[in-house]
């Protein structure tokens, strides 16, 4: 079959972007998340080393959204096949590199919250712990944020196929 307007060879180029998007700015989401609760995780363990285990929570919740990214770039991934097998379309490809820009960029912004929000949360946990509560339910919000870019993508992603 002939290459054609509506799957031109460049198409797959879009799909791949996709996949590249969501893995990098989901692990930059996560990776500062991350970084920047264990900074306070850090100075707290210094003064009071028996709250470290409650206060790993934001680490795990920032680690949750590079999952997210990488569930996406599995399915895109999965969808994409060599040229005598399937003829990646325009509209795959753009569909996917939607896909990979939602959830890459809300878990760039999921993982700045998580950050920020665990640095200062586990610090006054260690002065109040009365603060625990707040802390995990802003938390929660934070990564929702990137659970509703993971919803789009799969939602753009159960459409590219047609």
């Amino acid at each position: 079959m002939a290459e054609s307007e509506l799957t031109p060879k460049f198409a797959p180029f879009l799909g791949m972007g996709g996949i590249a998007v969501a893995m990098i700015f989901g692990s930059m989401g996560a990776a500062y998340g991350t970084a920047k609760a264990g900074i306070g995780i850090a100075g707290v363990g210094t003064f009071r080393p028996d709250l470290i285990m409650k206060s790993l929570i934001p680490v795990v919740m920032a680690g949750i959204i590079a999952v997210y990214a990488l569930v996406v770039a599995v399915l895109i991934a999965g969808d994409m096949n060599p040229p005598p097998q399937q003829h990646y379309s325009l509209f795959a490809g753009f569909m996917h590199l939607a896909c990979g820009f939602s959830v890459g960029l809300t878990g760039l912004a999921a993982g700045y919250a998580i950050g920020i929000i665990g640095d200062a949360g586990v610090r006054s946990f260690m002065s109040q712990s009365r603060i625990f509560v707040g802390m995990v339910l802003m938390l929660i919000f934070a990564e929702v944020l990137g659970l509703y870019g993971l919803i789009v993508a799969l939602i753009l992603n159960s459409k590219s196929s047609g």
